[in-house]
């Protein structure tokens, strides 16, 4: 028998029935995505719209707030400070009769009526802006509108200062009231104007206490400038170029710890060691005005700028307010404990360039001029026996360096107190008692 094999037939398809076939695919399978989305959408939309008509829906949503961000909350958190301490920042108005200044009339430069103050901070406050404000409710305001008393006294200066208690006491900078023959006058925010007296002075920082007669001043609470971190929102209020009074800058903290020498161009001169470092700006007029924390707090007090920067500015630290109030409200007066050398804080980079055997610790040097001793004859440094290329390294164990400043440890004793010193001295290190004295 024959057995033949069957053929299956070979499938020759159409190719233009084949592209029909395919595109209609495609079209059924893009209808049914977008009928998809349009009923997905309309379904999610009528359930969420159900859900929040719902009573526990309603409720939840009443306690969450909407459109914040960020940027908002910071922003109204300076606005509300500004609101809150405002009014605790006054202007202070430096008055004299410039008829009675030697020289005065011989030449025009004579006649400037400009104070430089500590890196120029106080100007002429040609318009303060509160020229309507009129005398004060107790009858203190002396100063007429024009800026002249009826004794000629005429404006020559401004700085700024923040009521601390509220029987009137406020804390300024020393170089904005340090003139005895000038005359002071306190501006509150509401364009009052008081007679002023200078309590006190710092005899080793840049503070001083004004004292005006009122009562219910509002006033600002100091922070823990210990606690203070690089970064750190910060907001300065002042007399700005002794004409805008109560001016609002704000900024951040730069750096901490820092140690300036602030100067004027008469050539006075102040070491200030422990200072901070904000971009907030600072203008002439705002020494004495108050450099505050998101939260309203003082963290320090507006000092100084550097003139050949920009945007760099230093106040001194709340915690040395803070020791100055409780000097001053001790024993009538700031007093300061004293020790009596001249010293840098010793780097790694100056350890290298100098070839110190330390890299921390307070190098005792001479100053430029030959009157510049590198330790005081008769201070309690002279006493206990300490020298010119002395290192000290420790006050009380504690390590002197770039974050304790020997000024800053010295600081936190009180006249007659007695410390104990490691000191490298001649290649050796040994222990140093020193009787601290007072600054005068």
């Amino acid at each position: 028998m024959e057995i033949q094999e069957q053929n299956q037939p070979i499938l020759n398809p159409n190719p233009e029935n084949q592209k029909k076939s395919v595109g209609k695919t495609v079209k059924m399978l893009i209808l049914a995505v977008i009928l998809s989305l349009i009923f997905g959408s309309l379904g999610g939309g009528l359930a969420t719209l159900l859900v929040l008509r719902s009573p526990k829906a309603q409720k939840l949503l009443n306690g969450i707030p909407l459109n914040q961000n960020v940027t908002l909350n910071e922003d109204s958190s300076t606005v509300n400070v500004v609101k809150q301490d405002g009014p605790a920042v006054v202007s202070i108005i430096i008055s004299q009769d410039l008829s009675e200044l030697p020289g005065y009339g011989m030449n025009p430069d004579s006649q400037d009526p400009f104070f430089n103050y500590f890196f120029n901070n106080g100007q002429s406050p040609q318009d303060n802006g509160n020229s309507s404000g009129g005398n004060s409710s107790s009858g203190n305001g002396s100063s007429s509108d024009n800026g002249n008393t009826s004794s000629g006294l005429q404006e020559v200066g401004a700085g700024s200062g923040f009521f601390i208690s509220a029987d009137g006491l406020i804390l300024t900078n020393k170089h904005v009231v340090s003139d005895t023959t000038a005359s002071y006058t306190v501006i509150t925010s509401d364009g009052k104007k008081y007679d002023a007296k200078v309590l006190a002075q710092d005899p080793t920082n840049d503070l001083a206490l004004v004292k005006i007669s009122i009562q219910n001043a509002p006033f600002l609470k100091l922070a823990d400038s210990s606690q203070l971190q690089v970064g750190e929102h910060v907001i300065a209020i002042g007399n700005s170029l002794g004409q805008y009074q109560n001016t609002v800058t704000s900024g951040i903290i730069s750096g901490i710890g820092r140690s300036i020498t602030a100067g004027d161009d008469t050539g006075s001169s102040e070491d200030l060691s422990g200072v901070i470092q904000t971009d907030a700006a600072i203008n002439p007029g705002n020494s004495g005005g108050p450099l505050l924390n998101i939260e309203g707090q003082v963290v320090g007090i507006n000092t100084a700028i550097d003139q050949q920067g920009q945007l760099v500015g230093f106040a001194i630290p709340a915690n040395e307010i803070a020791r100055a109030l409780a000097s001053y409200q001790k024993n009538g007066k700031i007093t300061s404990a004293f020790l009596g050398v001249r010293y840098i804080i010793i780097t790694d980079d100056i350890a290298t360039q100098q070839n110190l055997p330390r890299n921390y610790g307070a190098l005792i040097v001479r100053g430029q001029n030959i009157t510049d001793f590198a330790v005081l004859p008769g201070s309690p440094a002279d006493k206990a026996g300490l020298m010119e290329n002395d290192i000290i390294l420790e006050v009380n164990g504690t390590k002197i360096d770039e974050n304790n400043t020997l000024a800053s440890l010295i600081a936190n004793y009180n006249p007659g107190d007695t410390v104990t010193m490691r000191v490298y001295h001649k290649g050796n290190e040994e222990d140093v008692k020193v009787v601290l004295g007072e600054s005068k």
